[in-house]
């Protein structure tokens, strides 16, 4: 079933059946902005502090103008900004900035069918979204596409800002998560807070700590009051999919994507130690499959961009589904 509401004065369309109740803001970035299991009412994005605010005039010019938590695409390019062909590509990329077109391709007693649509700005091409909510089941089904509007090869990072938190994250949390290496960045982003040695690259699931000799098993999903804040990425995936289990809640969350495409995850640790604004104090754990683990300049750079053709479309599947009645680990 399908229902329209206004949440802080953007556009929501609310997709629900009889387990879940899913919001995406087409407005603002096609943001997803609610993940709720409806017989438990557990919420299972992270919030910020101040929370999503009311449009402005224009669309915000940086990703962090208002952010909310919850889920953004990230597309052509992640963290820093950068330049590419002379443009200038805004952090985070450009579709989390811009209003999306929708339109409802289907919605009846076998399922819930919206289809999102952005042209970039500074780069030549078409982003397509496709979110599917069956009546039955707790599974939600994005078919996406990339589609070149060049005449000439182009290149792309492209990712998606998932960060769980809400009723359903805490300490005790399990990640099972198919990787097989760690590295983390060569300079600490917030150092103060920060728990995980710089410039290391390891097996999965155990990373260096900065104390000597210190291994910290990063399946172990500890409470805010670890007061941390640290960055790892992921990759060596076996296969693309990522499962948070909350014994305590009987309830679990699960990715699903393609690992050729995103064969990085962002691991985004902020424990309750983020302290730069408007993140302060926020408690999540972003699991962001990534096309490279580098902003799009350097990593066509470092030959991790996706190359694609004059005219050509790049279609993927991603799955987030809900696990109930978790019993054990």
């Amino acid at each position: 079933m399908l229902r329209r509401d206004l949440i802080q004065g953007h556009e929501a369309l609310w997709l629900e059946n009889a387990r879940l109740r899913i919001a995406v803001l087409p407005r603002k970035g096609a943001d997803i902005y609610a993940f709720i299991h409806f017989p438990t009412g557990v919420e299972f994005l992270m919030r910020t502090p101040d929370g999503l605010t009311p449009p402005g005039a224009s669309p915000p010019e940086d990703f962090l103008e208002n952010y909310e938590g919850a889920w953004q695409e990230l597309f052509p390019n992640h963290n820093d900004a950068c330049t590419y062909r002379g443009r200038p590509i805004p952090f985070h990329g450009e579709v989390a900035l811009l209003p999306w077109e929708v339109s409802v391709e289907g919605d009846d007693a076998r399922a819930t069918t919206l289809k999102l649509r952005r042209d970039c700005v500074q780069t030549p091409f078409r982003l397509t979204r496709r979110m599917r909510l069956s009546s039955e089941g707790t599974t939600l089904e994005l078919e996406e596409a990339v589609t070149s509007l060049s005449s000439e090869p182009e290149y792309l990072v492209w990712g998606h800002h998932i960060v769980l938190g809400g009723d359903f994250l805490m300490g005790g949390c399990v990640l099972d998560l198919p990787a097989g290496r760690i590295t983390t960045a060569d300079e600490l982003f917030e150092p103060a807070t920060a728990v995980l040695a710089p410039g290391q690259e390891e097996p999965w699931p155990m990373a260096r700590g900065r104390r000597p000799g210190e291994r910290i098993d990063l399946r172990s999903i500890p409470g805010p009051e670890k007061h941390s804040h640290d960055d790892a990425c992921l990759t060596d995936l076996a296969e693309g999919r990522w499962t948070v289990t909350n014994p305590h809640l009987g309830l679990g969350f699960r990715l699903e994507w393609d690992a050729a495409i995103f064969p990085w995850v962002q691991m985004w640790q902020p424990y309750g130690g983020s302290d730069l604004p408007p993140l302060t104090g926020i408690y999540g754990l972003g699991l962001e499959p990534w096309v490279s683990r580098y902003p799009l300049e350097q990593a066509i750079r470092r030959g991790q961009a996706r190359r694609i053709a004059p005219g050509e479309t790049l279609t993927t599947t991603l799955r987030a589904s809900v696990l109930e009645s978790i019993k054990s680990l």
